[in-house]
């Protein structure tokens, strides 16, 4: 039999539940302009017994892809993430292709992690390209000289979900995500063009409202239900 102490216990887990659940909602909308974002959802599964729970899950369907011109910005247009290392050497994986030379040429993000395995570009380089397949060449303005510089490596994972998320759009492997797996045949790199994020606001705005009203009714019933048990409390006193 349930007490009304357990009803109210109950109430106060479940509703920090659903404040939670508003964190990640406020982190999606906080992040719409955010290149190569993917959005989070808070799973909640309600119990047996009525309890809540709930499950982090993120959504790394393609988003929009935007062109800029910029010389050294990628969209990966399909499946797939970049290795890029980090100053200390630790590997980490992203979608957020806005890339930059460093002062020694080197090909980097924007926060300094070093791209695939270390491509430098010649300080007076004329033109250069990105091929879809990753390769980055330099050649002359008229086309006849190509020079072969590295390539921007794609790689795929059996579990992309199992990822563990990380500061500025990286990913960290877990053992549920699975190795990475090197795509040698690919053709998903668009130079000059970055990958939006793939929030939709107009779905997160609408589940802040329906959750805005859920935890208005919740603290309601959870004050009735507090104020009866206060009266009972008095009865027996």
């Amino acid at each position: 039999m349930t007490t009304l102490q357990g009803i109210i216990n109950k109430g106060i887990i479940n509703t920090e539940l659903q404040f939670e659940r508003m964190g990640y909602i406020s982190s999606n909308i906080s992040n719409y302009n955010t290149n190569g974002y993917k959005s989070v959802r808070f799973e909640q599964i309600l119990s047996e017994n009525g309890l809540l729970s709930g499950v982090e899950r993120t959504d790394f369907s393609q988003g929009a892809i935007q062109r800029t011109d910029r010389e050294f910005d990628v969209a990966i247009d399909g499946v797939g993430f970049i290795p890029v290392t980090s100053p200390t050497g630790s590997v980490t994986y992203t979608r957020e292709g806005s890339f930059k030379l460093d002062k020694d040429g080197y090909i980097i993000t924007n926060d300094g992690y070093l791209v695939g395995d270390g491509i430098q570009v010649p300080v007076n380089y004329e033109n250069i390209e990105i091929k879809p397949n990753g390769d980055v060449e330099i050649f002359s303005n008229d086309g006849t000289k190509r020079e072969y510089l590295g390539t921007i490596p794609l790689v795929n994972f059996l579990n992309p979900e199992g990822l563990k998320a990380g500061d500025n759009n990286k990913y960290f492997i877990t053992e549920a995500s699975g190795e990475p797996v090197l795509d040698k045949t690919h053709t998903k790199f668009k130079q000059g063009n970055i990958e939006n994020t793939n929030v939709d606001m107009f779905g997160e705005i609408n589940q802040v409202m329906r959750l805005n009203a859920s935890l208005l009714a919740s603290n309601k019933i959870m004050k009735t239900i507090n104020d009866m048990y206060s009266k009972v409390m008095q009865l027996n006193q």
